[in-house]
């Protein structure tokens, strides 16, 4: 791979936040970010932090239930300066699955995951709505390249600054930034079964990333198994289908 210009991309970053929060937004507006623990939202937060300044990013925490690594979210916010609040969607995704079992639609696997990512969205707008905040995307392009996201959860918000960058790239501007080791080398997993997400997915982000930025894989079952996903999850990043209608059409007779 090309050697990534880890201190020109962060700049243009910190610059482009700048940018979009001066034509976007009041001078008071807060970027609102989902602060889980992982390296993702640790990095944005430092971003928004170097762009705008602590006192207009606020942290949310929103673990579901009892989160065993709910300390490394506590411990960048104070790392930042930033204020947080923590908002426990354990109940809410209890009671809506519960509701949606009673109603005679038994929750499968993929309503039970994705369900807490949705409410968790949910909930980051109506903190911006009560403060007039930004909801900042957090996702990354290894992540959404094999659908390992969710649609109008973790997927959703008003602006995103690393959607176009690989887990490797990303890691670099976190150590750009000057954000602790510990946020940035964390491994990621996804706190419901106990693995990590390299595990769930079946290959290394090393791996993934190789493969996006050189379409290079050594591993032939790996590389199908990426575009099959690749593949798969395509309909998530792009636009909803619309069907087009003009009023200047003429109606057949």
């Amino acid at each position: 791979m090309e050697m990534f210009a880890a201190k020109e991309i962060t700049d243009r970053l910190v610059s482009w936040l700048k940018d979009y929060f001066e034509k976007n937004t009041e001078e008071t507006t807060k970027a609102i970010i989902g602060i889980s623990g992982g390296k993702d939202s640790a990095i944005v937060a430092a971003l928004c932090t170097a762009a705008i300044g602590r006192e207009r990013v606020l942290g949310v925490l929103l673990p579901q239930g009892k989160q065993a690594d709910i300390g490394f979210a506590y411990d960048l916010c104070h790392e930042l300066g930033i204020e947080y609040l923590e908002i426990n969607i354990g109940e809410a995704v209890d009671k809506l699955l519960e509701a949606i079992e009673t109603s005679g639609a038994n929750p499968n696997d993929g309503a039970i995951i994705n369900t807490p990512a949705r409410i968790r969205m949910t909930t980051l707008y109506a903190i911006a709505a009560i403060c007039g905040g930004r909801v900042a995307n957090t996702g990354n392009l290894s992540e959404d390249w094999v659908g390992y996201s969710t649609k109008y959860g973790d997927m959703a918000g008003d602006f995103a600054p690393l959607s176009h960058f690989t887990m490797t790239e990303v890691k670099a501007i976190g150590h750009e930034l000057g954000l602790s080791s510990r946020f940035i080398d964390k491994i990621p997993a996804d706190g419901l079964t106990g693995r990590t997400d390299e595990e769930n997915l079946g290959f290394s982000y090393e791996l993934l990333d190789k493969y996006i930025r050189t379409d290079v894989c050594v591993d032939e079952l790996v590389k199908e198994k990426i575009d099959r996903l690749h593949a798969m999850n395509s309909h998530k990043t792009q636009p909803i289908p619309t069907f087009i209608y003009s009023q200047r059409e003429k109606t057949p007779f």
